[in-house]
């Protein structure tokens, strides 16, 4: 399918049967295919269930509603936190994800698992629970992985950045400095590199007891150059005021062996612990999402045969279809869907058709349309 035109929403109606579900099938498939190309459609097949009281339906109608939102933000969590793992290859997220075969695949699956043969025993608690247990998993797991992450990322930034501030552990050698010395002492100064020449030059008259040519350059970045020099422990407090009058800064570093190898195999096991939980956490991501992405189509078809009941009566018969839109063309295709259904809803056609807001009837907040609609929003990642 061309990526270009398909949307990552999917439409799931339903419409009363006609002489039977076939017919309503064939009817809307033909008016949104057969000369226009608006959709992309495939049955939605929902298994019979046992209906209670009319009550019973309204009350299970609205816990559904709340029940849809929550496991749509779990899902939607889940997707977003596989793309802050995959961090460098997010493109690859939505293909991690839907890994299992799409849409229509991860339907058959949820008919196949919570198939019930009574509305009253459809399991809400055993969805909710299930659901409420991977957003918990989540939060434990991220917050676990995200610790190890922040902690790699703080050595990582002190390994980078100005000589000013960064860590100096994979710089500078035991040779570099004048250790064990009671009388003498090795320090390092950060050179502006428009300055040098003004420090070969002075260095060794800044202060008095300076060891003549006794400094090296050692590293350097873009804009200085890190340089050490060895005078005597006494001259220190002077040579820093005279330094600091020519822009050369000194910084304050004791050379600790045993401090530094602590920092660099601090970072070797961070580093290998986070590779070492990556694998498994992307794992956990995509057989959760599955999970959770199966419970919310579950949800979906609960809504779209709660909803069907209520509008088109008893005995229960309606065909529930799922409609993929074609980008260009969704307004068409609305107009096309209530040329179809506007006889089944009088009051819904007149409050489509009436452009004023009606006092007392507020509709902003839910789509209403003559048939039973229910969106199913596959985007789900804020970067896309």
């Amino acid at each position: 399918q061309d990526k270009g035109t398909k949307m990552t929403e999917f439409w799931l109606i339903s419409a009363p049967g006609e002489k039977t579900c076939q017919q309503t099938w064939e009817k809307l498939h033909a008016a949104t295919t057969k000369h226009n190309n608006l959709s992309t459609n495939s049955k939605f097949n929902i298994p019979d269930l046992k209906v209670g009281t009319l009550d019973v339906l309204v009350g299970l109608s609205d816990e559904l509603a709340k029940l849809d939102a929550f496991v749509e933000s779990v899902v939607k969590k889940v997707a977003q936190y596989m793309a802050d793992v995959l961090e460098d290859s997010k493109d690859k997220v939505q293909e991690n994800l839907l890994a299992n075969g799409g849409l229509l695949e991860q339907q058959r699956q949820a008919e196949h698992k919570f198939c019930s043969s009574s509305l009253d025993a459809v399991p809400f608690l055993f969805i909710f629970k299930g659901v409420n247990q991977i957003d918990n998993d989540l939060k434990a797991r991220a917050s676990a992985y995200n610790n190890l992450k922040g902690n790699l990322q703080n050595l990582e930034r002190k390994n980078a950045g100005s000589l000013l501030t960064r860590s100096l552990a994979d710089i500078v050698k035991k040779e570099d400095f004048v250790l064990d010395s009671e009388y003498l002492v090795t320090l390092l100064v950060i050179v502006p590199k428009l300055n040098y020449n003004d420090w070969v030059k002075q260095y060794e008259t800044l202060a008095e007891m300076v060891v003549p040519r006794s400094s090296n350059v050692l590293f350097e970045d873009q804009d200085s150059y890190l340089c050490n020099v060895t005078l005597f422990r006494k001259a220190v407090d002077d040579f820093k005021h005279k330094a600091r009058e020519y822009k050369f800064m000194v910084r304050d570093f004791q050379y600790n062996e045993e401090e530094m190898k602590a920092d660099k195999e601090e970072m070797n096991r961070l580093s290998t612990d986070k590779k070492k939980q990556f694998g498994p956490l992307v794992r956990w991501l995509k057989v959760n999402f599955s999970e959770a992405f199966i419970a919310w189509i579950h949800v979906k078809a609960l809504r779209v045969f709660v909803e069907s009941v209520l509008r088109y009566g008893l005995p229960v018969n309606f065909q529930a279809m799922l409609l993929q839109p074609n980008k260009k063309t969704m307004k068409k295709l609305r107009e096309v869907l209530y040329d179809l259904y506007k006889h089944l809803d009088s009051s819904a056609a007149a409050i489509i058709d009436a452009t004023m807001d009606i006092p007392g009837l507020n509709l902003s907040q839910q789509e209403y349309y003559p048939y039973v609609y229910y969106k199913i929003d596959c985007n789900l990642l804020e970067f896309k």
